[in-house]
């Protein structure tokens, strides 16, 4: 009899996946592993994913459609941020892959839609564009990723947990209230680079150094002044 497709088995394949990375990194994530854990063959793996690498990819972008389906639900910040926190829980092994290295190619030139709708939302409260407040945003991000991975590697349970959860709620809340009572406070450290940019896809620059054409204008102002 011809074999019928199985139309759950790339998401067998995807959570699979999730769980060998949470576990155990690179090392725990092979494809035969992956084969194993979700049921299937080796080979039938291969066909739907040319490695390790694709498989993360996959995850990482239905995690972040995911992540951002919920949020979009969401009315005000402080909502959204609640939305974050309670999928990053729900689905904590998914949340893990998404966060791994997240800052580094290929995943920091992928689309991050929820972080773009935060800020977004940050800039709508606050005034101005949003890549004004990718400083502001990124302190909130490291609130929410920073409790997340407390809670889920420190395996906070009941009043603890709850607890926690509403001690980042009322910090968060304290941050956007500061920043809207003091808009033009100094920050501390070195001023934010215009070349820094975060969430905004083929974009986005984490590294040190300036785009070529921004060292030109730097040279060419440090001659002027001369």
């Amino acid at each position: 009899m011809p074999r019928h497709p199985d139309p759950d088995l790339e998401q067998r394949i995807l959570d699979a996946a999730s769980r060998l990375w949470a576990r155990g990194g690179e090392k725990g994530l092979t494809m035969r592993a992956v084969a194993k854990a979700s049921g299937t063959t080796t080979p039938t793996v291969y066909e739907r994913y040319r490695d390790r690498d694709d498989i993360l990819r996959a995850l990482r972008l239905q995690t972040r459609r995911e992540l951002f389906a919920a949020l979009s639900k969401t009315r005000t910040l402080r909502e959204a941020f609640q939305a974050h926190l309670e999928f990053a829980l729900d689905h904590s092994h998914a949340y893990e892959v998404l966060f791994d290295d997240v800052a580094k190619p290929p995943s920091v030139y992928e689309p991050w839609p929820s972080f773009n709708l935060m800020r977004e939302r940050v800039a709508a409260r606050l005034g101005g564009p949003p890549r004004k407040h990718t400083r502001l945003m990124l302190a909130v991000w490291s609130l929410m990723h920073g409790t997340a991975m407390l809670i889920i590697r420190g395996g906070f349970e009941n009043t603890l947990r709850i607890q926690t959860i509403h001690a980042c709620l009322d910090a968060f809340d304290g941050i956007l209230d500061s920043a809207r009572r003091t808009k033009n406070r100094a920050h501390s450290g070195p001023k934010w680079p215009s070349h820094l940019i975060l969430g905004e896809g083929k974009q986005s620059r984490v590294g040190e150094s300036e785009p070529k054409s921004q060292a030109k204008k730097t040279i060419k102002a440090k001659k002027l002044h001369r």
